[in-house]
């Protein structure tokens, strides 16, 4: 297969999905991880693709949501100590709002493990995983709502459901963080969503991998200093590490 055949073929992927896996490149074309990059860096050149670790994903503007399943396959080792490293915040007996989204979504695979939890959340998919456990001390509150792409639930009955509670912590995903922007969502019913559990918690700590770093959404759900934790892997470039542990209340990186 000559190099414009592959680029065209991992370009669909990209346009269909919303992101592709190198390692699952590699399996499908049969040609070397290293062949599989230099076509990336080629579509990325061209801007049609956006380059990020152990794959890519599709260059677009800042309205354009990835669906959940093209988002779960990125990143997976990343989001697996974020989620390890943010479970370690939550104390037994607490109250803990989950947000929609891939990192969330293996935050509730690990918060299985701590005893007598109330967690809220608008991701039919974190839910499942809870629901799953069949901890007889877990109780799980659904928001409700509409769904979206990256399958989270939104919009007004969401947002009403959340003004009357007040929990001890809030794990909450993001689109992208940004010096400017702070942490956004494409989405903006989501942004108004999300701007809700914000308001809910005492505590707040975003979970995001190091390729979230310089991804601007649309909407502004907070600004980098007002949260308490960020929970980010020890792949994030050196520059952001200074500024997010001058900005955030405590940054902790996962490894």
């Amino acid at each position: 297969m000559l190099a414009r055949q592959r680029q065209e073929l991992i370009l669909d992927e990209v346009r269909s999905t919303g992101g592709v896996r190198v390692s699952d490149l590699v399996e499908r074309l049969g040609v070397s991880d290293m062949t599989v990059r230099r076509d990336i860096e080629v579509l990325t050149a061209r801007g049609l693709v956006t380059r990020v670790h152990g794959g890519a994903t599709a260059a677009g503007s800042s309205v354009e949501e990835p669906g959940f399943a093209a988002k779960s396959g990125l990143h997976t080792d990343a989001k697996q100590a974020i989620a390890r490293a943010a479970v370690a915040l939550i104390e037994p007996g607490a109250s803990v709002a989950l947000s929609a989204g891939t990192t969330t979504h293996a935050v509730a695979a690990e918060l299985v493990a701590i005893p007598r939890l109330t967690v809220v959340t608008n991701s039919l998919r974190v839910a499942e995983v809870l629901h799953e456990s069949a901890r007889s001390d877990l109780c799980v509150v659904l928001t409700g709502g509409e769904r979206t792409p990256s399958d989270a639930l939104v919009g007004p009955v969401a947002v009403n459901a959340l003004r009357g509670l007040h929990v001890d912590w809030l794990l909450m995903g993001v689109h992208g963080m940004d010096v400017g922007a702070g942490f956004t969502t494409p989405n903006l019913a989501e942004a108004e969503t999300n701007r809700a559990l914000v308001a809910s918690a005492r505590r707040v700590a975003v979970v995001a991998d190091n390729s979230k770093w310089g991804v601007v959404g649309l909407s502004t759900i907070a600004a980098l200093d007002e949260v308490d934790v960020l929970v980010s892997d020890d792949g994030l470039e050196p520059a952001a590490r200074r500024t997010l542990d001058e900005t955030c209340g405590r940054l902790v990186l996962a490894s």
